[in-house]
């Protein structure tokens, strides 16, 4: 286990590696440490998109093999976790600060926004083929833009606040 500060071209190098973020991340989610075995399903499945109980033993066995050989040891030699080979299990050296910022914050709930915002460019097409060919809109016209802008803006913050849970509003929940 290393004593000193990684820098930060380390910590990309660590975390260059999607099934190192993903261990990582796991073991915070198992509150610092966990056996080997469903590291390796639960990685398994985040990388072929199913759930953990379908994970094939093909797939389980690729993650393992690069996970003890490799990975394990890389994040053990920058002293991120403890890794115990013989008794198969691993744990978080608590300075998880130091490499939230490399993570990927939510590996199991992802949105589509892009179908969101192809909505809202399909609503704004449609009414902008009503608004040419309807000449009795074109009163309405600005007030149709301007809720499509607003709706546009509603989007864009819904979608930046649920991608930040850290986030902090100030006026929101203070008490005088």
């Amino acid at each position: 286990m290393s004593e000193r500060e990684l820098t930060q071209a380390e910590l990309f190098d660590v975390f260059s590696n999607a099934r190192r973020r993903r261990t990582v991340q796991f073991l915070k989610r198992q509150g610092g440490s966990c056996d080997l075995a469903p590291l390796v399903e639960q990685v398994a499945a985040w990388e072929n998109d199913v759930e953990a109980d379908e994970v094939t033993r093909t797939q389980r066995r690729r993650v393992y093999i690069s996970l003890y050989q490799t990975h394990l040891p890389m994040l053990e030699d920058h002293g991120i976790v403890e890794w115990d080979p013989d008794a198969h299990r691993i744990e978080l050296i608590p300075s998880e600060e130091v490499f939230e910022p490399y993570l990927d914050r939510r590996l199991e709930t992802t949105r589509e926004w892009h179908r969101v915002y192809a909505t809202v460019v399909g609503a704004g097409a449609v009414a902008l083929v009503l608004t040419v060919l309807a000449p009795a809109t074109t009163t309405v016209a600005p007030l149709v833009a301007l809720a499509l802008c607003l709706l546009v803006l509603a989007v864009s913050v819904i979608q930046y606040t649920t991608r930040r849970p850290d986030l902090e509003f100030p006026l929101v929940g203070s008490s005088p």
